[in-house]
């Protein structure tokens, strides 16, 4: 048995090395081809791993031997050079990703200009839209105003503006900084404003919280369901039992790891672009994230009570009902307000997807470089994101506290 244990550390320990040196000599090929051009077979990577595998295990200096197969009493970590080696595997790591990611920090304090729409947009959001309607023309034709101001005036008659700033603004450039200061205040008492947009975001955010509530409460039956058969303590330890688990278990494991804006592009296509298409990638996501959560805490519950509803006779299902469930109603509540505080965040990146909400909404104004209106939705869902994060908290702390 002994030896049994002694070869299969072996196996690990050179499994693990193997991987890590094929891992090292790839990121170093990467950076000396991305610094010089300079290619070579990618055999030798295979080549290069395999000599230092053997090598640095025979040395006792590398990793898979220090996990698997040391038995001496540990030593500092700063005594020993295999940790050199993990170190220096870290440091490279880094380096690769700054090139991957090309991390270049000069544009970053150098290029701010560039998000000046953006900026302006975000400190002056487009709360009260302007512009000057047939009404409003003729109103100032009434005025005592020069027939060139008027003619200018009446040339942008319609232009919707998003603010007040950008309406004056406007006005200004085209007349001229002296006549604008004359007739200023005549022309804000003929323009008419308007909230259209507001409103609009308003309707795609209230939009975007019930997609994310629907997602949500379909989600809990399915995951409530699977998580008594995705928990090990309460699976029968047969080949069913296991089958069943293991299944559970993977499947979950797939549908959460794939993130909702895949799925909200692949229900776009199936049922076509809108809140549906985003409930329904929501959905998914949540019943898998739940059923991991959910299964978790069933396995974590006290088996005291479970080994006594069983002593009595009871069957799975009343030992699932009056030994499991009373313990796990308060941690699911928590589970389940925490998981709709996420879906409320992730409705809106799926919107730019076709999913729906107010995330739909954003991309629109954003491809049309509308940037106070998008300065007014980032602030609704700032605004959203931070009420649901305040409740949703003090409702977690109180169902946790019961």
């Amino acid at each position: 048995m002994k030896k049994k244990r002694r070869l299969k550390a072996y196996i690990q320990a050179i499994a693990t090395d193997l991987l890590f040196w094929i891992y090292i000599f790839s990121c170093l090929y990467y950076l000396i081809y991305n610094w010089t051009g300079f290619t070579a077979n990618l055999l030798f990577i295979g080549l290069a791993a395999v000599i230092a595998t053997p090598l640095f295990l025979i040395l006792h200096a590398s990793t898979g031997y220090n996990i698997f197969l040391s038995t001496k009493k540990k030593k500092r970590w700063y005594k020993t050079f295999w940790t050199y080696i993990l170190i220096l595997g870290l440091i490279i790591t880094f380096i690769v990703g700054i090139n991957i990611v090309e991390v270049d920090f000069y544009k970053f304090f150098t290029k701010f200009q560039n998000a000046g729409g953006i900026t302006s947009g975000i400190f002056d959001p487009s709360i009260i839209g302007y512009e000057l309607s047939p009404e409003s023309i003729q109103k100032l034709s009434k005025e005592d105003i020069p027939p060139d101001v008027f003619e200018t005036l009446k040339s942008i008659q319609n232009r919707k503006y998003s603010t007040k700033k950008v309406f004056l603004s406007d006005i200004e450039n085209r007349l001229g900084t002296a006549k604008f200061e004359i007739y200023k205040s005549t022309i804000l008492k003929a323009a008419v404003t308007n909230t259209n947009l507001l409103n609009t975001a308003l309707a795609a955010l209230a939009e975007t919280i019930f997609l994310a509530l629907l997602a949500t409460v379909f989600a809990i039956p399915f995951a409530f369901m699977l998580s008594f058969f995705a928990a090990r303590n309460l699976m029968p330890k047969t080949w069913l039992g296991n089958i069943v688990y293991v299944v559970i278990r993977t499947v979950a494991t797939i549908f959460r790891s794939i993130e909702a804006i895949v799925w909200a592009i692949i229900f776009s296509v199936w049922v076509g672009i809108g809140p549906f298409a985003g409930m329904l990638a929501l959905m998914i996501h949540s019943i898998a994230a739940l059923t991991k959560l959910y299964s978790e805490q069933i396995e974590n519950i006290d088996s005291g009570p479970v080994e006594a509803i069983k002593a009595t006779g009871a069957s799975t299902l009343q030992t699932w009902i009056y030994a499991v469930i009373p313990q796990i109603v308060s941690p699911f509540l928590a589970f389940t307000i925490y998981r709709w505080d996420i879906n409320v965040r992730m409705a809106t990146i799926v919107g730019f997807v076709g999913g729906g909400g107010i995330g739909l909404l954003l991309l629109q104004q954003q491809q049309l470089l509308r940037w106070h209106n998008v300065g007014l939705l980032i602030w609704l869902i700032a605004f959203v994101v931070w009420v649901m994060d305040m409740v949703s908290a003090k409702v977690r702390e109180k169902l946790v506290g019961m």
